[in-house]
């Protein structure tokens, strides 16, 4: 089992990275996958085809909304997370053959996510040793990351926009990982589709991690996340899926 984080700052392009990530393994047929979504706008269920609503599955901060404020809290002598892991295998799963599907989701009180975060946390521990790969899709801000929702990870693809923000977001995260005492492997950097290829001379050399390219503008792809269109459904010669193909590559899968 393998885990891949893909991380970046808000716009890059990074949940379809995801999602073309997952088409280039269910495609190998490098199969089931489980896919993580960290981000509170909770867009990777659509990338990929899936409505959690019509399934009737729903996000971990749905699950701990109704277990500790509808339902007046936790039982006596159990543990708050250990009462919402068992609750996510029950109504917090999307179970769809070559791929399942976690999502934290939209928390709608106050409060930090450190309770979402530490139930997702023992799940994926309990959970990931059946999967072939384990992909994650990591907010912009850098929270979760801080409270170790995956404490060992083998590679982390860090997409970056057209900004000087990007690139000190790349610096701010390595920081992060290596002072909270995250496992890692190989941490790599992406251009995003907006990524200028007159910057990528500089993301090589004045950034201490490996550069594999940028992900392609792709109107079909930009066309498909507009309407809300699985990804997975994308032809496979298509421009964009083409490009994170290749550098999926490069980082030998």
């Amino acid at each position: 089992m393998k885990t891949l984080v893909t991380m970046g700052r808000g716009g890059t392009g990074k949940t379809s990275f995801t999602a073309l990530t997952a088409k280039h393994f269910i495609a190998k047929d490098q199969i089931p996958i489980l896919l993580v979504d960290l981000d509170p706008d909770q867009n990777l269920a659509e990338m990929v085809g899936v409505d959690l609503e019509k399934e009737g599955v729903k996000t971990i901060a749905d699950l701990i909304s109704e277990t500790f404020i509808k339902r007046g809290g936790t039982t006596t002598g159990i543990a708050p997370t250990e009462r919402i892991e068992s609750r996510i295998w029950e109504d917090g799963l999307y179970e769809g053959g070559a791929f399942d599907l976690i999502s934290i989701g939209t928390k709608w009180v106050e409060g930090c996510y450190c309770l979402p975060d530490s139930a997702l946390k023992g799940a994926l521990a309990t959970i990931t040793k059946n999967y072939r790969y384990v992909l994650i899709d990591s907010p912009a801000g850098l929270e979760h990351l801080n409270r170790k929702v995956a404490s060992q990870v083998d590679d982390i693809f860090d997409i970056i926009g057209p900004s000087h923000k990007s690139f000190e977001h790349v610096k701010r995260a390595h920081r992060i990982i290596r002072e909270v005492k995250i496992g890692m492997d190989r941490f790599f950097i992406v251009g995003g589709y907006l990524f200028p290829e007159s910057e990528e001379e500089r993301a090589k050399t004045t950034l201490p991690h490996e550069y594999l390219g940028k992900v392609v503008q792709d109107p079909l792809v930009q066309e498909s996340v507009l309407s809300g269109r699985s990804l997975l459904d994308l032809p496979n010669d298509t421009p964009g899926y083409l490009s994170v193909k290749e550098i999926l590559g490069k980082a030998g899968y």
